[in-house]
């Protein structure tokens, strides 16, 4: 009999129930300028192990705080097709992929008033705030092809920038959606072949699409299998293009081999690209075996065609975030999750990167507390980018406790300033956001 996977035991198992609380235990206080919900996403197994942890059924939690106050948690499923035990066929009689397939388990994002809960092979899929399932939306029908987990905003323009990528040509599109929630762009993007694009990155006039040597494989994804497998023979590049333009308009430069599965941000400083993110000599297998990831920043000078590296800092992270206003602009400031070394994945503790003084700070959660996701949020629209909290789902495995707890963005290292008590355990998942009730 195999081992069981890390996915569905400890921290990771999955829970059965769909509940509803008011009122929530709270160690410390809630700050008075957090008011809106804490909403995260992950897989969440209803059927066993789905071979991969990536592949279990979405489950959305939410958080509301108000006046002080941690007023609500629930929890609730995504009511996808393969959730409802429905007949779902990934590619029909065409030969088409069937975009309405997906599990919508990877990240929950907001725009133009509607929350977008995501999964890369497929369309989003809405949700109201009360976690109930809307559907899928394909932007009115413009939307034909997959679409990313890991979007991004705009703060200037309001748009939504996405890409999806697929098995099938073509490999890569991109899209553009405007502030009222129109695709006003979707773009073929020539590629030499369908690899994994998980995450990539904008600056005030660019995208940067990362075109790594993780490559899909027929025979894999025939035996069930993760489909995308390390091929060195393929390169990595990064592809540039203004972010209103299209396929003619891509510059991309090449890089050392590696995979990225999350960036941090990226900005335009001095006529140059800078790109920093998580950066893994390989990507990781399926039990999250190997070399880890390190952030890591890429300093491209388009005028040259040039691309230099350097390491940021030696541990192993991921799940990087920084304050969203600052998406695609210069940011002083990120955050990401320590994971500790070996397979599987041990949540260690938060970092904090001071990336203009390049020093670093970290919050220990205590023995057996493992922390998922750092997520911002501001005390107000207009304030200064160190200025809020960092909202974090944590997990004793050993008093099986879930918490939200809370640190001052200046005070990294203290104490939370408060630690919402979890009426159940909320399993590790992947992404969140804060959608604060005045943006």
């Amino acid at each position: 009999m195999s081992e069981t996977p890390f996915y569905m035991q400890g921290n990771f198992k999955p829970i059965e129930t769909e509940v509803s609380f008011e009122e929530l235990e709270v160690i410390g206080e809630v700050p008075a300028a957090l008011s809106g919900h804490f909403l995260r996403n992950g897989p969440n197994p209803t059927k066993g192990d789905p071979g991969h942890w990536f592949f279990g059924d979405g489950m959305l939690h939410a958080i509301r705080l108000e006046n002080g106050h941690a007023t609500s948690y629930r929890n609730r499923f995504i009511k996808t097709p393969s959730y409802l035990g429905e007949e779902v066929e990934m590619v029909d009689a065409n030969g088409q992929m069937n975009r309405y397939a997906t599990t919508a388990n990877t990240h929950i994002v907001e725009h133009a008033g509607k929350l977008l809960a995501l999964a890369e092979s497929a369309f989003p899929v809405e949700v109201t705030r009360d976690l109930d399932t809307v559907g899928a939306v394909d932007f009115d029908g413009v939307l034909k092809t997959s679409f990313t987990a890991h979007p991004k905003f705009c703060n200037k323009t309001g748009e939504m920038l996405a890409f999806g990528y697929s098995f099938l040509p073509p490999y890569l599109t991109y899209h553009r959606v405007d502030a009222q929630g129109k695709m006003v762009q979707s773009e073929a993007i020539e590629v030499p072949g369908s690899t994994m694009m998980h995450d990539f990155a904008i600056t005030e006039n660019y995208v940067i699409f990362m075109d790594l040597p993780l490559v899909f494989k027929m025979e894999e994804a025939m035996a069930g299998n993760m489909p995308y497998v390390w091929d060195d023979s393929y390169g990595a590049r990064l592809g540039i293009m203004p972010r209103n333009g299209g396929n003619a308009d891509v510059k991309w430069v090449e890089i050392e081999p590696c995979y990225v599965v999350h960036t941090l941000n990226a900005f335009e400083q001095d006529g140059k690209i800078v790109l920093d993110a998580a950066r893994y000599a390989e990507f990781p297998d399926v039990s999250f075996n190997s070399s880890p990831g390190l952030m890591n920043r890429w300093t491209i000078d388009l005028a040259n065609s040039k691309v230099t590296e350097e390491i940021l800092d030696d541990r192993n992270c991921d799940f990087p975030r920084l304050d969203p206003r600052l998406e695609g602009l210069h940011n002083r400031f990120g955050y990401s999750t320590e994971f500790a070394d070996g397979p599987g994945l041990e949540m260690k503790q938060l970092i904090k990167y001071d990336l203009d003084a390049r020093k670093t700070e970290t919050h220990d959660f205590g023995e057996g507390v493992a922390p998922g996701e750092g997520v911002f949020a501001g005390v107000a629209p207009d304030c200064g980018e160190d200025e809020g909290f960092i909202l974090v789902m944590t997990c004793d495995e050993g008093r099986q406790q879930s918490e939200l707890q809370i640190l001052d963005a200046q005070n990294f290292a203290g104490d939370p300033v408060a630690r919402v008590q979890m009426p159940q355990r909320v399993p590790v998942g992947f992404h969140g956001n804060w959608a604060p009730d005045v943006r």
